[in-house]
């Protein structure tokens, strides 16, 4: 099995940036393919940005221009630099193993105006 664990959330005003880390400890088997997602609050969780091992990427529309994802694979972690960011990217943002089905705790984005 694998372990994902998120960090690099904090509060920011809009227009401002924050990278997030997703370490991810077990079968590197399980980093193939890895996503963001967030969920803010009473909404459902979303797809933000999704990476393959060969570095194939691919975004949701509210963040394309604005967010970048990448992994180090020596590394085993999971980035995704938020640049422009406003105040409806606030959310917790979960990093996911698409393939062994695992997610991590979460870190908190929070975006002030």
């Amino acid at each position: 099995q694998v372990q994902l664990v998120e960090s690099g959330g904090g509060s920011v005003q809009a227009g401002g940036s924050l990278r997030l880390s997703c370490v991810a400890f077990g079968y590197t088997y399980c980093n193939q393919r890895l996503s963001w997602y967030r969920q803010a609050p009473g909404k459902e969780r979303e797809f933000v940005s999704g990476i393959h091992y060969d570095g194939n990427a691919e975004y949701a529309d509210f963040v394309k221009g604005r967010f970048a994802i990448s992994q180090d694979n020596i590394k085993s972690t999971l980035y995704l630099q938020m640049n422009s960011l406003k105040p409806e990217d606030t959310a917790m943002y979960y990093c996911k193993s698409e393939s062994c089905t695992v997610w991590g705790q979460g870190t908190q984005v929070t975006v002030s105006s």
